[in-house]
């Protein structure tokens, strides 16, 4: 069944003719086998249909290319497979096939789609990395679309080179637990997009996989990326928005999720953020609001794990000048100029105390002169 549905998959048919096929009780390789005259009988397709059957059907070497993509290691699943993942089979215009690296998602294991801003605020990446982990560590997949902003947009830490974006940030979180985490692409599953993402990319293969709807191949174009949405949101029991602007591809995920009944979050922000411009109206709408990582933990009855016991341990090994530094800062950027001000110490004083906390891990500079809580 694999082979031929690969072969109609790449047909360049519209989901809605591959479902009307389906309804039809017209499978891949019967409609392979099936003359020119009678697919011409067959309701849900038009001429230019036929003709893109036919012509698909005269230079695709069947077989040739279902051996190459064994090959390359890429995965092939069609919904009339047995093991096409159910939860998408609940969606409106669901995928009528997917390709993965990887493997495809445990179905016995809940899911949660985290989402967000690709140029996230510092604040946004580590609530969005400490929800990450505590939810791998509790045998929940994280779900994402692997999106990450440009260099120049880097305001936060993290341990993968070069990731950054609320989707970046979740895919690592959930890495550094070892838990399971999935990227569903814009493009093939064979192009790493973007191209800066290599490890976070690579790293998954191991750790879960690499999903799409879109033949290897694919390049990653902007319309693409809205119809992903969908199957970010059908492969989740829960999404979470991170932060959003106004017009934010992650509210178009979010809307989807609503339409197939999921519980959708946003963590709310300062009205006079942009990055919360999208998240606060989404709660206007109804959406949940993510008030902690402990908050959202109880409410699908899961154990934080002794994150915050860790944290209040790691803050006891503080000095006092350290702690009196410490508590002035934020998860937004700080300048070194409104903490000599706020603090009782000057320049010279309080720069060793920066780089020590720097070094323990409790702050970054993220750039010269202003700081963040990491922590």
């Amino acid at each position: 069944m694999s082979m031929y549905a690969y072969w109609l998959a790449n047909t360049g048919l519209t989901v809605h003719k591959l479902t009307g096929l389906m309804t039809e009780g017209i499978g891949a390789e019967e409609l392979y086998a099936l003359q020119e005259s009678q697919m011409k009988k067959i309701r849900v397709l038009d001429e230019k249909d036929v003709e893109k059957i036919t012509q698909s059907r005269r230079h695709w070497e069947v077989q040739e290319r279902w051996g190459k993509l064994q090959e390359e290691g890429i995965g092939f699943v069609c919904v009339e497979e047995a093991r096409y993942p159910q939860k998408l089979r609940q969606i409106l215009a669901a995928p009528y096939a997917l390709y993965y690296i990887g493997r495809l998602p445990d179905e016995t294991r809940k899911s949660v789609a985290i989402v967000g801003a690709r140029t996230r605020s510092a604040y946004g990446s580590q609530i969005t990395g400490k929800l990450a982990r505590a939810l791998a560590q509790n045998r929940m997949d994280i779900i994402s679309g692997m999106a990450m902003a440009s260099p120049l947009m880097a305001i936060a830490p993290t341990p993968w080179p070069m990731t950054m974006g609320i989707d970046a940030d979740a895919h690592s979180g959930a890495l550094e637990e070892n838990g399971d985490t999935y990227a569903v692409l814009g493009c093939g599953v064979d192009v790493c997009y973007p191209k800066r993402n290599r490890y976070l990319y690579e790293k998954m293969q191991d750790r879960g996989g690499i999903l799409s709807e879109y033949p290897p191949g694919t390049p990653p174009l902007p319309g693409y990326f809205p119809q992903r949405n969908r199957i970010i949101a059908g492969l989740a029991d829960y999404v979470i928005v991170m932060e959003a602007r106004k017009k934010s591809g992650s509210l178009i995920t979010a809307d989807y999720a609503m339409e197939q009944g999921k519980e959708v979050y946003a963590l709310p922000g300062r009205v006079t953020d942009a990055l919360s411009e999208g998240t606060n109206h989404l709660i206007q709408q109804g959406a949940g609001i993510f008030v902690s990582v402990e908050d959202f933990l109880q409410e699908l009855q899961l154990q934080p794990k002794n994150i915050t016991t860790q944290i209040d341990f790691r803050k006891n090994l503080l000095e006092k000048d350290e702690s009196l530094v410490y508590a002035l800062l934020d998860f937004y950027p700080v300048g070194l100029g409104t903490l000599i001000e706020k603090s009782p110490y000057g320049l010279v004083e309080i720069l060793p105390v920066l780089e020590r906390l720097e070094q323990k891990g409790f702050i970054q500079e993220t750039i010269p002169n202003y700081y963040i809580k990491t922590i």
